[in-house]
């Protein structure tokens, strides 16, 4: 078995143009693998914290060259020799290393970075694609990777924003994102194409009613100024229903509410529409807007320390929508564990980078799995032109993907790695359906 022979890192830069860091591992048959970290804008506190130059002016103290000296002083000296293929010891060496709760030492951003390009450099060794290697990764944690029916692989049902508010969007709407989900498509080459067509009606509708529709938010998604969160709700149902689609049948609605970002002491802070909601009125809202409308997945609707708030939600719409903890979870084990316990969501949003290594974003999986939680593989808001993303939601299994529009290349880098595999896979993959056949007969006004 191959061995590291040098682990290195560099500064380059992500989505929004800020800084972030790229680790690259060689090994002495000289197979190789690199991984570039995401960073999110909606960030829950319990997430792994990142290592950046806060006390350098050079580029407003967001550079990583802090993370990089770390790489090259403690992560390198620790990691050359150790086997490739020994993913699990890799990771807890890393974790060994920093030897802090929330990564604080080396950072998560520079953990998750070493963590990736060390499973593509053991791909790469092994002759494997990305998403086999990690799917036998994920066998070796005790992750029961599902098969799909007749085919041995499950493809993500795609999650894609449309429009966009909240820190996404400069808050010209608090909801922070606005996302449909191709329910009925059989392929996911298929959910793509109708994914395409009610873009591109969407946009026709936002122009022809005097708003923004040729800038992109964070994610891709359309970023206009409507009057509040019903309309943006209301004008992508039309978009649907002029797409001669069925709102309910074909396609279904998620939103990601990162209700922690307008939640400020004890109360809910709606604008545009000027309400300031304590959680039973936010909750009255939720059930509201779920009767109304054809929404079956409901992310972060409150804030990530409103237990009880969660709590109650859970046992009002638990049974029917998908309740999603981001922030709420921050992809973190004791926080999960803790939720669980409560009887809170049912639902997880996962991202590497929240947990730091791949090993551990595992343990969260296989936990989530086992007490029967959905899992959403996610990427950030700052991501990078990696597809690696992809190779994870398919190598696991896990169902969903949420990685924004299909406007950005950093977007379509996972789109269009996961039609790869598709076609790759052939008669042994098969698109997920975690919302079954269940029809609703939602009727939108023309």
């Amino acid at each position: 078995m191959a061995r590291i022979r040098e682990v290195r890192a560099r500064e380059v830069f992500d989505s929004r143009g800020q800084p972030t860091i790229e680790a690259e591992i060689v090994c002495d048959d000289g197979s190789s693998g690199r991984a570039m970290a995401p960073a999110g804008a909606s960030r829950g506190v319990a997430e792994a914290q990142e290592l950046r130059d806060h006390d350098s002016p050079r580029c407003n103290g967001r550079g990583v060259r802090q993370a990089l000296e770390r790489v090259r002083q403690i992560i390198a000296p620790a990691l050359r020799g150790l086997p490739i293929d020994d993913q699990v010891g890799i990771d807890l060496r890393l974790l060994e290393l920093d030897a802090t709760p929330n990564k604080r030492r080396l950072g998560g951003n520079t953990l998750v970075a070493i963590s990736l390009a060390a499973a593509h450099a053991a791909a790469h060794h092994l002759r494997l694609p990305l998403y086999v290697h990690l799917r036998s990764l994920a066998r070796q944690s005790g992750y029961c990777c599902l098969p799909a029916g007749n085919g041995d692989y499950l493809l993500p049902l795609p999650m894609v924003n449309m429009i966009s508010g909240g820190l996404h969007a400069g808050r010209n709407l608090q909801v922070q994102d606005f996302l449909i989900i191709p329910r009925q498509a059989r392929s996911f080459a298929e959910a793509m194409e109708i994914v395409y067509h009610v873009h591109r009606i969407l946009g026709q509708l936002l122009r022809s009613s005097g708003y923004e529709a040729y800038l992109v938010a964070d994610e891709g998604g359309y970023g206009p100024k409507l009057r509040n969160n019903e309309e943006a709700i209301e004008v992508i149902l039309q978009a649907i229903h002029r797409s001669d689609l069925h709102p309910g049948r074909d396609v279904v609605l998620a939103l990601d509410l990162a209700a922690s970002h307008f939640y400020r002491q004890g109360k809910y802070q709606l604008a545009p529409s000027n309400k300031d909601l304590d959680t039973a009125a936010m909750i009255e809202l939720m059930l509201s807007w779920t009767n109304h409308y054809p929404i079956v997945s409901l992310e972060d609707p409150l804030a990530e320390e409103d237990w009880q708030g969660w709590k109650l939600l859970t046992q009002k719409l638990g049974a029917r929508v998908q309740l999603i903890g981001d922030d709420l979870f921050a992809t973190n084990l004791c926080r999960l564990r803790w939720g669980m316990g409560q009887g809170i969501a049912n639902s997880i949003l996962i991202k590497p980078n929240q947990a730091g290594t791949l090993t551990e974003t595992l343990a969260v999986m296989r936990e989530a799995q086992r007490a029967g939680y959905r899992l959403i593989v996610s990427a950030r808001s700052g991501d990078t032109e990696e597809s690696w993303l992809a190779d994870l939601a398919v190598a696991t299994g896990a169902g969903q993907i949420k990685v924004g529009c299909i406007t950005r290349s950093e977007r379509l880098a996972k789109y269009n790695q996961l039609l790869r595999i598709e076609e790759a896979l052939g008669h042994q993959g098969q698109l997920a359906r975690p919302f079954g056949d269940l029809f609703e007969p939602w009727t939108i006004s023309q």
